[in-house]
């Protein structure tokens, strides 16, 4: 059973995705800090704050393998997502690496965030809930959920998409009435409107479909990824 206050160095390599002795090397190095216990060393998670975490590798291996992922990333309800969030702004607006575009970003991973609870609300197909991780250093956002994906979400007032590129699309582009809470189309519509004025990057991505958005680029670009992913991931950068 995993401790709630600290992980084992076994625990922590393969939230990770590195070995054990990679990890007992940053322990070694200074670069994790760690406590002895008994013959063995812990990561309290409080300490994981001073981690240096690579978070596209984070939520690559979440959202492929269901691997667990440090508390301070997943938000398992939507009361949760709003107070980190606004804790991100409050860091974002004591950085100057932000300025002015902070509310603009903090409204954008809002509005994808909770798309992931609206639409995913009592239909999670396993883990419920959102990684939430941002590097103010690196200038990066990213947001996943392991929902249901924009497909069958979509489908529901747009049978005519059959496919993940095509509701993708649509959800970028077309404004969609007659759902509660707001419908998944317009709230990413909003999304690339402030996308389009600014200079922020967003590459999104559900099952198979992935899109990126700049300001420079005005038409919508989608791709095929050699990855399937569950559910949905978001990556803004500034």
């Amino acid at each position: 059973m995993q401790s709630e206050e600290f992980y084992t160095t076994s625990e922590l390599a393969k939230i990770l995705g590195i070995s054990r002795v990679t990890v007992f090397n940053k322990i070694k190095r200074g670069e994790i800090r760690a406590q002895k216990m008994g013959r063995n060393f812990v990561i309290f998670k409080e300490d994981l704050d001073d981690l240096n975490i690579d978070l596209s590798n984070l939520v690559s291996n979440w959202l492929k393998s269901k691997k667990v992922i440090p508390d301070k990333f997943y938000c398992p309800t939507s009361s949760i997502f709003q107070l980190r969030i606004s804790k991100m702004e409050v860091l974002m607006s004591n950085s100057k690496k932000s300025g002015e575009l902070s509310p603009l970003l903090v409204s954008i991973a809002g509005e994808i965030g909770n798309n992931s609870f609206d639409h995913n609300l009592g239909q999670w197909p396993d883990i419920p809930g959102i990684f939430f991780g941002y590097d103010l250093e690196k200038k990066e956002i990213i947001l996943a959920d392991r929902g249901v994906g924009i497909l069958k979400t979509i489908s529901k007032v747009k049978p005519s998409a059959k496919t993940d590129r095509e509701a993708l699309k649509i959800a970028f582009t077309e404004v969609i009435s007659g759902r509660k809470p707001e419908a998944r189309g317009n709230g990413l519509k909003y999304v690339r409107k402030i996308i389009s004025k600014y200079p922020i990057s967003l590459m999104f991505q559900t099952g198979k479909a992935k899109l990126n958005l700049k300001r420079e680029n005005r038409d919508i670009y989608l791709e095929t990824s050699p990855d399937n992913i569950k559910g949905c991931l978001a990556i803004i950068n500034y």
